[in-house]
């Protein structure tokens, strides 16, 4: 299956980290590509704010684009600002949190089905 843009033109130049917002007391998520391999979405954490451990059956690609953020991965706190990354590897618990306002690509990716 093709990969769907969603929210996001094709051919443009363009700054990921003004492609989402910040507000207040929320985490902001906007999905670029969803498809059955991978899937490529942008969050805004607010100070303060996260997502409860959890886990996907994909491998993660988390990208710091803006600010400072916590991500649990199985238990160890890793401390990323912008234009750092890391691995969160599939089945594993992990967990976001926003230190400050902090932006992140995070990139999943899917393993083949069957």
């Amino acid at each position: 299956m093709a990969a769907i843009l969603r929210n996001i033109a094709a051919s443009t130049v363009l700054d990921l980290k003004d492609a989402v917002a910040y507000a207040d007391g929320q985490v902001v998520s906007k999905t670029l590509i969803q498809n059955d391999g991978v899937g490529i979405t942008l969050f805004a954490f607010a100070k303060g704010e996260g997502i409860s451990t959890h886990e996907s059956k994909g491998d993660a690609l988390v990208h710091a684009l803006d600010g400072k953020g916590r991500i649990t991965i199985d238990g160890r706190d890793y401390i990323l600002t912008a234009g750092e990354s890391i691995v969160m590897p599939n089945n594993t618990p992990h967990a976001v949190f926003g230190i400050e306002n902090f932006k992140m690509l995070l990139v999943v990716a899917f393993p083949p089905r069957g």
